[in-house]
């Protein structure tokens, strides 16, 4: 069986870990619209949090960055008034970014670069950019000089997204094509599954790169989507900022509602919610049941939910 896994970062690495447990060959395509060049490299956070959750070398208590890691760079470059000190980089993790800005430069594809770095931490799953391409997801928001665009990380991370967002733009996406085999693993899949990711900063941009949104509607897997939502609130990170931009209802209904029925211009076939919540979509199939990723265990047993809603769906 083939499974394609539509991905952002901590939400569904945890949920990769459940779907990998599976008798499947899974791809996951990774959000790139978060990236950002800091001190001249590139970073990639939602591949890098995918990465090292499922090379086992994750920081499962901050639930970013490497595990046991140091920080004498960023202390040196706090020491010459050089360090970005709302977004810092660990020592291990500078390792990852100087090898892949290296690669990049040398004129390699972001894909080839994720695969290069895939060798060391062996994620059991094929991870691929959603673009080689130069996407960034930038956030137009009200701040107390006036309203202005700024990176999402730095509205995200530096400003724990307070300033009022108004619209956010996925900058480059427009002209930008899918990565080496994004549509040929949508094309080939047995199902899609759209992970417990933000989504309109992490599925969103995927979606938003041409091509993807139409190999989903049109390809022959049904497409099925596992809500972020639980008990009406957000599980991790601060999503409902990002929705009540878009005024959509913080609620598995809304969220579903925003990606919307394959036969309604959408793209969801099925819907998993929890099991506290509700959800009524005219043309996809709603089922609910404990969506806490406790374990992988639990979080197997969520994928399974989702892989038997898309059989019932096909």
């Amino acid at each position: 069986m083939r499974i394609v896994v539509l991905a952002g970062g901590v939400g569904a690495a945890r949920f990769l870990l459940g779907v990998r447990r599976l008798d499947a060959e899974v791809t996951a395509i990774v959000n790139t619209a978060d990236d950002l060049t800091l001190h001249g490299l590139r970073i990639c956070p939602d591949l890098d949090s995918v990465m090292y959750t499922l090379g086992g070398g994750a920081d499962a208590e901050r639930g970013w960055g490497r595990a046991e890691e140091s920080w004498t760079v960023s202390r040196e470059l706090a020491a010459h008034d050089a360090e970005a000190p709302w977004f810092s980089l660990g020592d291990k993790d500078i390792a990852t970014h100087l090898m892949r800005t290296r690669m990049l430069d040398a004129g390699y594809g972001l894909s080839d670069v994720t695969a290069a770095l895939c060798r060391r931490w062996e994620p059991g799953v094929r991870l691929l950019p959603m673009s080689d391409d130069r996407v960034e997801t930038h956030v137009v928001a009200d701040f107390d000089d006036g309203q202005r665009a700024v990176h999402f990380q730095e509205w995200w991370v530096r400003h724990r997204a307070e300033p009022e967002a108004r619209r956010f733009v996925f900058t480059g996406a427009a002209d930008a094509k899918p990565g080496p085999g994004v549509l040929e693993a949508i094309g080939s899949a047995d199902a899609v599954l759209i992970a417990p990711s933000n989504p309109v900063v992490s599925v969103a941009p995927i979606l938003a790169v041409p091509g993807i949104r139409e190999a989903l509607r049109e390809g022959p897997a049904p497409v099925v989507g596992v809500s972020p939502i639980i008990g009406g609130a957000v599980v991790r990170g601060m999503a409902d900022r990002c929705l009540s931009t878009l005024d959509v209802e913080v609620s598995a209904a809304g969220v579903g509602g925003l990606y919307g029925a394959r036969s309604e211009e959408g793209v969801l076939d099925g819907w998993l919610i929890d099991e506290g919540d509700s959800a009524e979509i005219p043309g996809v199939t709603v089922r609910s049941r404990p969506l806490w990723m406790t374990d992988p265990e639990a979080t197997e047993a969520m994928a399974r939910e989702a892989l038997d809603i898309a059989e019932v769906a096909a």
